[in-house]
């Protein structure tokens, strides 16, 4: 692979979404990532759609990585664990806390044998402390740090109960913040010599990503004013196309009217009794929307009516599927779909990658491997015989689930 961290060796043992995203942000930069799978696989592997044990939600975050299998409950099983380990710079985990270490796999084994090796462990809620064995997925955790109850408070008007949101937000945090947090510890380990270990809790990455905190944590009345140039109050129109759009500037806050009434050319509208103050027009909202709705109406096209946004410093965006954002002439220039092989003789589409080097061409996004797929090759690099190979696969140490029939990477 090639990119910025090329050369860096990552020993992914984790699975479903946290863990191999943070291996796959590594592996997008540069870095060798194998993943270690348990002989009962990854259960991503089997989300619709999949084919044949390929599904299209595994490919996503583990496309490139290489993959060995190993049962760590068979004889020989351990050594070959930490013949790996001795020669990754980061091992990235996300079982329940203790777990590794239970098999001789936790931070203080590894890093006696290898101290330079950084260590990064993503739970629900960190390695000690009195949640530190709860089970932890997107959602629970969710419930846990507020964002489901912010989801409820902020749209109550349209949910009747709590709601889990669609996208696993706690995993994905979670695994960026790990990520960074690599990165820094490969930082200091350039100065120190020395590897670290890295508790990563989802439910602290929620609440630090959560813009909104220092509002719900604060005593003070805040009124009826926004408590931000906050995504709850931007309001959703119907464009002079058809097209359903937002615009990122709050209609009811009293920085943010003054652009809309800039916008429209309608000063006399800060007179009218109903939008004179936050708390008026927060009140009176259907009829500053309707009266807004039918000045967007007005325009000959969104082009236009985009300009005149412009103009009053309103960014809008539309409404739109991911698939159609993949259509857009903006996505083919930024080349924010990679197609890779699914192994069947078709191709999964996956996004790109979100940045840009000056100095780097990274490589292009290698195909899902199968269980245990680079069991040899990966044995072989670490010194092992053809015969020493054959007989950990012979116990069981060793395993692979390769399809007969299949595409070659």
């Amino acid at each position: 692979m090639a990119g910025p961290l090329q050369g860096i060796r990552v020993v992914d043992f984790s699975r479903v979404l946290a863990g191999p995203l943070c291996g796959r942000t590594l592996l997008d930069l540069g870095a060798d990532v194998i993943k270690v799978e348990p002989p009962t696989p990854d259960v991503s592997r089997f989300a619709f759609p999949s084919k044949e044990g390929m599904s299209g939600y595994y490919a996503q975050q583990n496309a490139g990585k290489r993959n060995v299998s190993i049962d760590l409950n068979q004889p020989g099983s351990l050594e070959l664990a930490l013949r790996l380990c001795d020669t990754a710079d980061i091992v990235v985990e996300n079982f329940r806390a203790g777990t590794l270490g239970f098999f001789g796999l936790g931070y203080e084994a590894l890093a006696s044998r290898n101290p330079r090796l950084i260590y990064a462990s993503i739970t629900g809620y960190g390695q000690g402390g009195p949640w530190r064995g709860r089970m932890a997925y997107a959602p629970t955790v969710q419930a846990e740090a507020g964002f489901t109850e912010n989801s409820v408070r902020h749209y109550g008007e349209a949910l009747t109960e709590p709601r889990t949101d669609g996208l696993s937000h706690a995993d994905v945090y979670s695994g960026l913040q790990a990520a960074i947090a690599i990165l820094a510890a490969l930082h200091r380990r350039d100065t120190t010599g020395h590897g670290q270990y890295i508790d990563v809790a989802m439910a602290a990455t929620l609440m630090a990503v959560n813009e909104r905190a220092h509002v719900d944590l604060s005593d003070d009345d805040i009124g009826a004013e926004p408590a931000v140039l906050g995504a709850t109050d931007c309001p959703f129109f119907r464009g002079p196309d058809g097209e359903q759009f937002t615009a990122a500037t709050s209609l009811i806050g009293s920085r943010t009217f003054p652009s809309w009434l800039r916008a429209m050319r309608r000063a006399d509208l800060i007179d009218d009794p109903r939008f004179a103050t936050a708390a008026a027009r927060r009140q009176n909202f259907a009829a500053l929307h309707t009266i807004v709705q039918s000045w967007i109406l007005s325009f000959p096209d969104t082009a236009t009516l985009d300009a005149q946004f412009d103009e009053a410093k309103i960014a809008m965006g539309n409404v739109r599927s991911i698939r159609e954002l993949a259509q857009s002439d903006w996505c083919a220039y930024w080349g924010g779909i990679q197609e890779v092989p699914d192994r069947h003789g078709g191709n999964y589409r996956l996004p790109g990658r979100p940045w840009r080097f000056s100095r780097e061409e990274l490589s292009p996004l290698g195909a899902p491997a199968f269980q245990g797929e680079h069991n040899r090759s990966v044995f072989e690099e670490l010194g092992l015989s053809t015969a020493e190979i054959e007989r950990h696969a012979a116990s069981g140490a060793l395993v692979s689930r390769i399809p007969a029939k299949t595409t070659t990477t």
